[in-house]
């Protein structure tokens, strides 16, 4: 639990990064042998792209740095529950483990297709749940 909310503090700061450039606030982190090997956050505004989600942009930073398309001893921590689209991403690169904090009740994966993840991938989440929903709630107060 003390490590998963370590390196879920890391994908705060890259949530946070996020909403500093107007982004939605989701940050993600890529973990290997307790070494972060791909961050990202969301750049859909920056890049006028649908796809520059935060977990796309990590799990490509990664595979960069593991030299290879599959990260199943990885772990990815993202701050809020992955979209239907970086869960069929994260199932093609058959991460480890999938740690969120805030579940996506209006856009998750688990709420339409449960099953898409690679059958070996374990998920946990809430962990920071309070911190990574604040960040979002006051995203999107700012911007109503």
């Amino acid at each position: 639990m003390e490590q998963d909310e370590k390196f879920m503090q890391e994908a705060l700061r890259e949530a946070r990064a996020a909403a500093a450039a107007g982004e939605i606030p989701i940050g993600a982190v890529v973990v290997w042998k307790d070494r972060v090997i791909g961050r990202g956050h969301n750049q859909t505004e920056r890049l006028k792209d649908t796809t520059a989600h935060a977990e796309m942009i990590a799990v490509t930073a990664a595979t960069e740095s593991m030299g290879g398309k599959y990260l199943s001893d990885c772990t990815l921590y993202v701050t809020v529950e992955p979209c239907p689209m970086c869960a069929g991403a994260l199932a093609w690169a058959q991460i480890g483990r999938i740690v969120y904090g805030a579940p996506d009740q209006r856009r998750g994966y688990s709420l339409f297709t449960p099953s898409l993840l690679h059958p070996r991938t374990t998920v946990t989440g809430g962990i920071l749940q309070e911190e990574c929903t604040a960040l979002m709630l006051e995203f999107f107060k700012d911007k109503r």
